[in-house]
This record gives structure tokens, C-alpha cells and sequence, in this order.
């Protein structure tokens, strides 16, 4: 079962890489990100990707230009997430037929990113706008349009924030921490795939 939730990687080693990805999507994760502030960064995607690409959507973050997106592509990264608008970078990003989710936080910010072409909007800091900051949002976003809370959304506030209209989430600290081994990424993605079956009322299903 695939869920909207995004597993945010942050400092990871392309030597961790292979396993942290094997014990994500055996929990029920399947789109991972490496940020691009990471050691080795293009490594690990592009380790990540040739093991499990067929089975996970793998790509980076902190994506901030577009000779980056290319870069990452050329990893076989399929996920380019930003924390903030840039119009280059999304049209880069469609241009190759990859999945473009900018951070946003404000309507000019929201709109601007779909006009260029955004697959979805990262609301970031989600702390800052807060669901109700959101629930407000979405009267005015178009219909259909796709909105991940990253950034001040965890486990224990998703029922609140899907109410608010979230369709899914980026786990960044609540997933993983440079250095912790696949054991522990593993159970914290399981608690994480619970917490969010039981939110949106899927039942526990991996």
C-alpha cells in the first residue's frame, strides 16, 4: 500500500543508504528523499535507486537550483523537493519528467508553484502556518491540488492536520537521525505508518 508520507534522510551515508531504504519500505514507506546538504548525497540516491527504484519513489531534497535537478536525475532520483518556490527548478524538474514539490507557505507562494508546473505543494514550515493556517489555504487552492505538511507535522497531530486538509506529510527528525541504524528506522517508520493508518482511517495495513 503506498502512502503519502515522505521519508526525509537527512545526513545520511550512501554506506547506510541501501538498508535504510530496504527498512523504510518494508514498513510502508515508499517515497524517500536525500537531502542535498548530506554527505554524498548523489551516492546514496543513486544507491537507493538502482536497488529499489522499481519499488519506491527516491529523489532528493534541499533541491535549490537546476543544475541540481539534473544531477540528481542522472542519479536516478525521480523526487525533487525544495524548501522553497523557484520557478527554474519546477520547470527544470518537469522538463525531465520528474515529481516537482516546492515549499510554500503563503497563497502568492502556492499559486505561483502550480502555475509553473508543480506536481504538489510542500507547506513549509508547516509549524508556521499550523493546520489552521492551511484549512485556510484550501479554499482558495484549486480542487485536487496535492498539499504535504513538512516541517511542524508528526505522528501524533495527523488526524489534525488531515482534517485541516493535508493529503500527506514529510517526516524528517521522527524517521531518522544521522547514525541510526536500520533496526531503529525501522520501527520508527512503523510507528510512523500506524499513527498514520489509524489518522486517516486505513486500518494497519503494509
Amino acid at each position: 500500500m503506498t502512502r503519502p508520507l515522505i521519508a526525509i534522510l537527512r545526513g545520511i551515508t550512501p554506506a547506510e543508504s541501501i538498508a535504510a531504504c530496504a527498512a523504510l519500505i518494508e514498513a510502508g514507506i515508499t517515497m524517500i528523499e536525500v537531502p542535498l546538504n548530506s554527505p554524498e548525497p548523489l551516492s546514496s540516491i543513486s544507491a537507493m535507486a538502482d536497488a529499489y527504484g522499481d519499488r519506491a519513489l527516491i529523489g532528493a531534497g534541499t533541491v535549490l537550483a537546476a543544475s541540481e535537478v539534473h544531477s540528481v536525475a542522472e542519479a536516478g532520483g525521480r523526487l525533487i523537493v525544495s524548501p522553497n518556490f523557484d520557478a527554474e527548478v519546477i520547470a527544470a524538474t518537469r522538463t525531465l519528467g520528474l515529481q516537482s514539490w516546492p515549499g510554500v507557505l503563503t497563497p502568492t507562494e502556492a499559486f505561483a508553484a502550480l502555475r509553473a508546473g508543480a506536481t504538489g505543494l510542500k507547506l513549509f514550515p508547516g509549524s508556521l502556518a499550523g493546520p489552521s493556517g492551511l484549512r485556510a489555504m484550501r479554499a482558495v487552492l484549486p480542487v485536487g491540488t496535492q498539499v504535504y505538511a513538512v516541517g511542524g507535522a508528526a505522528p501524533e497531530t495527523f488526524a489534525e492536520w488531515l482534517e485541516a486538509g493535508a493529503d500527506g506529510f514529510g517526516l524528517g527528525t521522527a524517521c531518522y537521525v544521522p547514525g541510526l541504524p536500520a533496526s531503529e528506522i525501522a520501527s520508527r517508520a512503523t510507528r510512523i505508518v500506524e499513527a498514520y493508518d489509524r489518522a486517516a482511517g486505513r486500518g494497519i495495513m503494509a
